[in-house]
């Protein structure tokens, strides 16, 4: 989040901000530009009271050892109202077949491993029963 400014202001402060992260060895891939907008809550940093921001989100690769270094920058630079340093974590790409998916649920691989886990489940509860070891046909204690 950083100040209200107007637009020559704001490149200013970014490329401080990517120069501080270039300077640690990372690379930037992306920033995305989300607008001003009023802040949920007011927030007090470097003395201010700030009620609207400019939101940007920068996606940026560096090594984990520096990334405490880009954040104390951060922090310290008067421009920017908060700073998060966040990991994302890359999707799995998966094949998606159109014969699988029509298929009736019973026959999808999927399902036939869950009922199996479930069938090997309940054998082993049947197993691990208390049995009563009294001789008699019937609980006394019950009604």
């Amino acid at each position: 989040l950083l100040r209200t400014f107007p637009k020559e202001e704001l490149a200013v402060v970014l490329k401080r901000a990517s120069t501080s992260i270039f300077n640690q060895g990372g690379i930037i891939r992306k920033i995305d530009n989300l607008g001003a907008r009023k802040m949920p809550y007011k927030t007090s940093n470097h003395g201010a009271v700030h009620r609207q921001a400019h939101y940007f989100v920068i996606s940026f690769t560096a090594p984990p050892s520096k990334l405490a270094t880009i954040e104390s920058e951060c922090n310290r630079d008067v421009d920017i109202i908060r700073n998060r340093i966040f990991r994302v974590n890359e999707t799995e790409n998966f094949e998606c077949t159109l014969e699988d998916e029509l298929k009736p649920p019973p026959y999808r691989p999927e399902v036939m491993k869950m009922i199996e886990d479930a069938r090997k489940k309940e054998k082993k509860v049947g197993r691990s029963t208390f049995k009563f070891n009294t001789g008699l046909d019937y609980y006394p204690f019950q009604r």
